[in-house]
């Protein structure tokens, strides 16, 4: 078993006092968005032995175990974060398994560099994620059926929205959707900003359920993003609540603190809210225009207090344990590789003691006994 001291990374979206709360220190007073916990080259996680990644590549059986380096290969499959938004984050989506790896081979083909600052796929990997809650998590997800899409634009009373509005409602769901997104993203930009502002001074009046659109705009003046956000679904999640996005799903986070795990890939396509490289054709071609409801994720109950968030990704598997001083310890010993995060109260694994914020990876078949009184997610992968 290892304790863990994970880096956090100041990209400009995190909050200033959101993970500094958790972890009981001062605020720093510049943005912290993201705690990473796992092997993932670019921030790992560093233990006694040593950095995360080079203690398990010096021995990956031992460290993952039989079934976990059959399944996925020797690497840690999984990245497991704490993300902390304070300003909305870029409009995006990921790719499925065989669009990545299509996707990579064609800029490695091409010799784009890995670290260039347009390169889409930075790995032949698909990163879908799952979005836990931790305080009132606020985001968008997924596209709204048409029709309540149009309701919304309509609602501003921007006359230059109303070919959107007329397309949303004439045609099926998919090709309307689709017509939208597109004309949006390409639109002349000049006159597009103009549009937008308009549409965001109205927001800003009507409030309600216009507020978020407003709060974009006031984050990214003029972004076509900020329209293209309005065909999606607007949800907030409650503490414990959860959302799974898959390949194609359009989504932005906007503001909360939550604990988030992913395939371990860095593809991100953006196409809106953002200074970093957009890419609309590329987008346009891996987006899955389907409309429905955002779907929430409650954990279901399993044995020893185990609540589960179920999704159907073998790279990574999420749960929750609540425990109480008066509950008996638990044995959460397993063959598969799993990182142990603490997010509120104070809890025993093993010898190590965690408060909010601290984790621990843990070896295969080594004993983890858990106990105290407090919050734990329980982060591994199902093979």
């Amino acid at each position: 078993m290892y304790r863990l001291a994970n880096s956090v990374r100041p990209y400009a979206w995190g909050s200033v006092t959101a993970l500094s709360q958790l972890l009981g220190v001062e605020p720093s007073g510049e943005p912290q968005a993201e705690m990473w916990m796992g092997a993932h080259p670019g921030a790992p996680s560093r233990t006694e032995a040593g950095p995360l990644n080079e203690v398990i590549d010096a021995a990956p059986e031992a460290l993952l175990g039989e079934a976990a380096v059959a399944r996925f290969g020797p690497r840690l499959p999984f990245l497991l974060k704490l993300l902390a938004a304070g300003a909305p984050l870029s409009l995006q989506v990921h790719p499925d398994l065989d669009q990545a790896r299509a996707g990579f081979a064609a800029e490695e083909r091409r010799g784009v560099p890995l670290d260039a600052p347009h390169r889409n796929y930075k790995d032949a990997n698909h990163k879908p994620e799952l979005l836990c809650a931790l305080t009132p998590f606020e985001g968008l997800c997924g596209f709204r059926e048409p029709a309540a899409a149009a309701q919304l634009i309509a609602g501003l009373g921007v006359d230059s929205l109303k070919p959107y509005v007329d397309l949303l409602r004439a045609h099926p769901e998919e090709a309307a959707l689709r017509e939208v997104l597109t004309a949006v993203l390409g639109a002349e930009r000049e006159e597009m900003a103009a549009t937008v502002t308009e549409a965001a001074a109205a927001a800003e009046r009507l409030g309600g359920d216009y507020a978020p659109y407003a709060t974009l705009a006031h984050h990214y003046p003029g972004d076509p993003g900020v329209l293209a956000g309005m065909l999606l679904n607007h949800v907030t999640l409650q503490p414990g609540e959860a959302l799974y996005l898959g390949a194609g799903i359009p989504h932005a986070y906007l503001d909360g603190l939550g604990v988030e795990i992913m395939a371990n890939s860095d593809n991100v396509l953006r196409c809106g809210l953002t200074p970093k490289h957009i890419d609309v054709p590329e987008l346009l071609r891996i987006v899955r225009f389907e409309a429905g409801e955002a779907g929430v994720l409650r954990p279901e109950a399993g044995p020893d207090g185990e609540e589960v968030y179920a999704t159907p990704i073998e790279e990574f598997r999420l749960s929750r344990f609540v425990l109480s001083e008066d509950g008996a310890a638990r044995d959460l010993a397993t063959a598969l590789p799993q990182i142990l995060l603490c997010t509120a109260g104070r809890v025993r694994v093993g010898e190590l003691a965690l408060g909010p914020g601290e984790s621990a990876f843990v070896v295969p078949g080594e004993a983890a006994e858990v106990s105290g009184d407090g919050t734990l997610f329980r982060a591994t992968v199902v093979a």
